[in-house]
């Protein structure tokens, strides 16, 4: 359809059609009629007819999208299509790792691979918008979510954020909907839902970036976040919508409110009811109230009193009408078919991608010799993770998990056999997470464990597969302590009395306190959770028929009570460089301020040295540009891939600046013995901030360039900006 013919539309439509298709409803419960329970107690969604609800959520499958579309074009008096939204986060049968693993990766060609084979899925069930990505900023792993999220840095965020766009909507079939609008993942404490308290200046400078980036890279649909910021619920914050969203990024999509957020304004305290949450709301520009009532009770009535503006309501509709124009779904609504599900999902294409996928995710944090392992070794694979299929992440809506490849089964298929002992549970009994009940007993601990003890005593080596159950992350799964269950760290502490050869995998959806396992461990790897292919890529790398080339996304904390830690913050006055615990400087007198693991580790079974750095001149203008040069060479026995990361820093502003801020990455692959050149560009805009006026520019003075392959490198040359 063309402009007019979608404005003759909406001039055509009543003002109950219009809000319509502002409201959003789990399907089922529209079919149903069930009722619903709110702030307000029970309510029945039925004050406005079915057939006039614009989109539907939590529905999959071709064939039932596919009657449920026909059954509400035909209710509906102007015959509009429904929208179809779903959270694919990692995958949809074909799982590929979590967002954050992605992050480890570097890549945006990875990610944006993977989000086509998502997309392709995804469409092929009959949806037609994924709540992906999210591009929250993380710095405190207590949070659930952070396995959501790409990590901690903004410039890697921005750039992965922008893969995932493309990658979901280069095809005209799908729509992305970037999320949580806005500062959602730096909540107080780490709780999920809570307040956000953040300075104008790192809100701007630091988590909107990726935000942006997401917008001017096309994203379709914008999803407003629970948290507050500014003391303002971000669904009813009109500044923080209307302009900064709208008008200083131009964003000029469609804007969706997280589930029930709406009707949360009352319990935030900014609405004394739904109906005034609803006035609040599409006056800070919500075009789609996802499953409350707000909209649906209320908005009509709103606008008849006089107290919305219908120009707000026709703004609002003329963006959901011309996203369902672009989706194509005026001409044909229903995407995908059974054959396309059939043909599609978890094919083989796809799997051969995610294998590779997850094994360029992992991270090598230690290794003293154990990895690779030889295929002749007598090897012991001990632990919950070993043969468990639940490796997908939490925010994975998997029909079939028992397609996942576990560890066990990979190890059987790369060298015919695997000595396997299950030797504790995930969980401790009566340890809970954000979903289920601890896992069910039918063997004590004890027996598993002295089964695992006996094997390990026989083995050449043992590889302890540990990690947290992927219900301890996702929404809702923040946790005030960030270790491993204590059946799990008995049991590394047994095998580790009976045998000291200990390579351990850990898979989580978080960074996690490593204490006991980097003193008990040989070789540590961080397999995340890394979906689909997970065991037969960790049997790629463990046994070197793929190198870690993985690198950290977000920092891993020696402790719970360094948190929030991440690599680019700020000089103090009394600086601690060595992080050593003293008093009367930066620091704890009881723990360490440096990390375990920072941001942008990650080793190989290769060796890598670089060079000095050296810079194309020492002073630079303005409009000039820059560049900054460091060779790198494979010292080691293996071919393997570096990621050769360039991080900037300020010396000197009219306000404090980061100690690092990562500017360029770049992978090389070297042969053994082998050398190249990196060469970054360096740019004035990549030297601009919020000064002490709260003006985005750059300023005069020296820089540092830093070329390495961690953010703790301090391989760095100088240049004076004029």
């Amino acid at each position: 359809m063309t402009v007019k013919e979608l404005e003759k539309l909406l001039s055509e439509m009543s003002l109950e059609e219009k809000v319509g298709q502002m409201v959003q409803r789990v399907a089922s419960e529209m079919v149903s009629g069930a009722i619903v329970t709110g702030p307000e107690g029970i309510v029945e969604p039925k004050k406005m007819s079915l057939g006039l609800i614009g989109s539907i959520l939590n529905t999959r499958g071709a064939a039932t999208i596919h009657d449920l579309q026909k059954e509400f074009i035909e209710k509906h008096p102007h015959h509009i299509p429904l929208l179809t939204m779903y959270d694919v986060i990692n995958g949809m049968e074909t799982i590929f790792p979590i967002p954050l693993a992605q992050g480890c990766t570097f890549s945006p060609e990875t990610v944006e691979d993977c989000a086509a084979m998502a997309r392709d899925e995804a469409a092929a069930e009959g949806l037609h918008v994924n709540f992906s990505p999210m591009l929250d900023l993380v710095r405190d792993p207590r949070w659930g979510r952070v396995m959501e999220s790409t990590g901690e840095d903004p410039w890697l965020n921005a750039q992965l954020g922008k893969a995932m766009v493309r990658g979901y909507q280069k095809k005209g079939n799908m729509a992305a909907c970037l999320k949580h609008f806005a500062g959602y993942g730096a909540p107080e404490g780490g709780r999920d839902y809570e307040n956000v308290e953040l300075s104008e200046r790192t809100f701007r400078e630091d988590y909107l970036p990726a935000y942006a980036a997401a917008v001017k890279e096309g994203c379709a649909m914008v999803m407003t976040s629970f948290n507050s910021w500014n003391r303002i619920p971000s669904t009813g914050n009109r500044w923080l919508m209307r302009k900064v969203l709208r008008q200083e990024m131009g964003f000029d999509g469609v804007l969706i409110s997280d589930f029930a957020a709406i009707d949360e304004l009352i319990r935030h305290g900014i609405a004394e009811d739904s109906r005034e949450a609803a006035k609040l709301a599409i006056e800070a520009g919500v075009d789609i109230d996802m499953q409350s009532n707000a909209y649906m009770n209320n908005l009509v009535d709103l606008v008849r009193s006089g107290e919305v503006d219908e120009k707000l309501v026709d703004e609002a509709v003329m963006r959901i009408l011309k996203l369902k124009n672009d989706l194509g779904l005026f001409e044909n609504p229903y995407n995908g078919s059974p054959e396309d599900e059939k043909r599609l999902l978890l094919c083989e294409e796809h799997r051969k991608k995610v294998r590779v996928a997850a094994a360029s995710s992992f991270v090598l944090l230690k290794n003293e010799g154990l990895l690779p392992l030889k295929k002749e070794e007598k090897v012991a694979f001990i632990g919950p993770y070993a043969d468990n299929c639940n490796i997908h992440g939490s925010w994975t809506y998997l029909e079939h998990p028992e397609n996942n490849v576990t560890i066990k089964q990979g190890v059987e298929r790369k060298i015919g056999t695997c000595t396997y002992a299950k030797g504790a549970y995930v969980l401790d009994e009566g340890q809970k997470t954000r979903m289920y009940d601890p896992e069910e007993r039918a063997v004590l601990e004890e027996e598993l464990l002295r089964e695992a003890v006996e094997l390990a005593k026989t083995a050449d080596k043992v590889v302890l597969c540990l990690g947290e159950h992927r219900h301890q992350t996702g929404e809702g799964g923040s946790r005030a302590s960030i270790t491993l269950s204590k059946g799990q760290l008995r049991l590394m502490q047994q095998v580790a009395e009976v045998n000291k050869n200990i390579v351990t995998v850990v898979f989580s959806g978080r960074p996690v306190e490593l204490g006991q396992v980097q003193a008990q461990s040989q070789s540590i790897l961080m397999a995340w959770m890394p979906g689909t292919e997970g065991g037969n890529a960790l049997a790629d790398v463990l046994y070197g028929d793929a190198v870690p080339q993985g690198k950290l996304s977000m920092t891993i904390p020696r402790s719970v009570g360094q948190v929030p830690i991440y690599y680019n913050c700020f000089n103090t006055g009394r600086p601690n460089p060595t992080g050593d615990r003293v008093g009367f400087i930066h620091g704890y007198i009881d723990e360490s301020t440096k990390p375990l693991y920072p941001f942008g580790y990650g080793l190989s079974y290769t060796t890598f040295d670089y060079s000095p750095v050296t810079l194309s001149k020492t002073r630079m203008g303005k409009r000039e540009t820059l560049e900054a040069t460091a060779t790198v060479k494979n010292t080691g026995s293996y071919g393997a891939t570096e990621t050769v990361q360039m991080y900037l820093q300020d010396v000197k502003g009219s306000v404090i600046r980061p100690l690092k801020m990562l500017r360029g990455v770049q992978k090389v692959f070297l042969r053994p013995g082998q050398s190249r050149e990196v060469s970054f560009q360096i740019t004035e805009d990549m030297l601009r901030f919020y000064n002490a006026d709260m003006i985005y520019t750059s300023e005069q003075g020296m820089f540092r360039v830093y070329i390495g392959g961690s953010s703790d490198t301090e391989n760095a040359a100088t240049f004076t900006l004029e």
